[in-house]
């Protein structure tokens, strides 16, 4: 279904997860409904909100006093913003402050941010007193249709990204549309990437629908973008929680989510997890080099890859290295991180590539001199 739906009601999607299932909530205005909704879920537990400070000045009292609305007694913890936070360092804070805060195992950690907030949040929880439940309310595009969903969570190595985690679901989702028009643009801009993924990953309708609608998703809090964007949220959370479902540690196809990831998180780590290259914009740049890979690998047309790009590009998304401010990492030090990728196995490179607009899948044992010789002539474009 591409159509944007039309109903004043927010969206609710499922994630079927057995006992452990639970609903992400999507809609305008949603925030002001987050005590009701933890009242039913844990009718005496008290919260302890995690946020950063940018957020705060924005958002905390607003869930604070959701919270309250419902009786609900909360506290907060307040980290620098930034990628900086998914560190040894802060995640020790963040514990120590919980347990500080007497927090039981029937209470509550909210995570009240963006991706950092809630891989940060969501490992806390999944640590302190081995195991509190936890909810999230994510605050950006890329963390409403991605990140907030399927219970990863984690902190960043000196060797990569997410590379010290866990998987810990959370008992809800809290995707508050209206929070975006708060977001800079550039932030917002990054979050796109991932929508952009769903499309590509699987879905080449979607994707359709994205290159002809993708200026009323970015329009968003105007009228005429309020449905088109919650309709891109909610494709994107049922496809995450129909894959989620099926293969919840990512032992199959949950990889093909990681669509540009590979790349990405290598260019990202390189850059020193700054502002010189966001998230979402590695992602963006991870996706363009996952279409030329596979179109140099014969496995789609040049013109289909020029499609992922081009629509990149129009949305304002870095496609090609020399866009990252200052120097991007050199060949060793990029093979050196994506050697530490995630999806290795007993030291072979897996890839997530494509055959077409929608077509990924997982390629494994992919020979590491063939992703050097790549990278190589990609770094010597100019």
């Amino acid at each position: 279904m591409t159509a944007p739906l039309r109903a004043s009601e927010p969206i609710i999607v499922p994630v079927a997860l057995g006992a452990r299932a639970y609903e992400i909530v999507i809609g305008r205005g949603q925030l002001a409904t987050l005590g009701a909704r933890i009242k039913v879920l844990r009718a005496a537990a008290k919260c302890v909100v995690v946020t950063d400070v940018n957020v705060a000045q924005k958002h905390l009292a607003a869930c604070q006093d959701a919270l309250a609305a419902a009786g609900i007694e909360s506290s907060a913890i307040v980290v620098p913003e930034g990628e900086g936070s998914k560190s040894y360092a802060t995640f020790e804070t963040v514990c120590e402050a919980i347990i500080a805060a007497r927090i039981e195992r029937g209470d509550l950690v909210v995570a009240l941010g963006g991706g950092v907030i809630g891989d940060l949040a969501g490992f806390a929880a999944a640590s302190v007193r081995r195991g509190l439940d936890f909810v999230q309310v994510p605050t950006t595009l890329l963390a409403q249709v991605d990140s907030s969903v399927g219970g990863k969570t984690g902190i960043n190595s000196r060797h990569g990204k997410n590379l010290v985690g866990a998987f810990h679901q959370p008992i809800l989702v809290v995707a508050d549309t209206a929070l975006l028009d708060t977001l800079p643009e550039r932030e917002f801009r990054a979050g796109y990437a991932e929508v952009a993924k769903y499309g590509l990953l699987g879905d080449a309708e979607f994707f359709a629908w994205l290159e002809a609608n993708w200026q009323g998703v970015f329009a968003g809090g105007k009228s005429s973008g309020v449905l088109a964007r919650e309709h891109a949220i909610a494709v994107c959370c049922r496809g995450k929680a129909a894959i989620v479902a099926r293969d919840e540690r990512e032992t199959g196809d949950r990889a093909l989510l990681n669509l540009g990831h590979t790349f990405g998180h290598a260019l990202e780590a390189g850059c020193g997890f700054s502002g010189r290259l966001l998230h979402g914009e590695a992602v963006a740049l991870g996706i363009v080099l996952a279409f030329e890979f596979s179109a140099r690998r014969g496995l789609i047309g040049d013109a289909e890859a020029g499609r992922a790009l081009a629509h990149l590009a129009a949305a304002g998304l870095p496609t090609h290295l020399k866009e990252v401010a200052g120097c991007v990492p050199g060949i060793d030090a990029l093979m050196d991180l994506i050697a530490q990728d995630k999806k290795v196995k007993r030291g072979k490179l897996t890839f997530i590539l494509v055959r077409g607009i929608g077509q990924a899948f997982v390629e494994n044992d992919v020979s590491a001199a063939e992703v050097r010789a790549f990278l190589a002539d990609k770094l010597n474009q100019k």
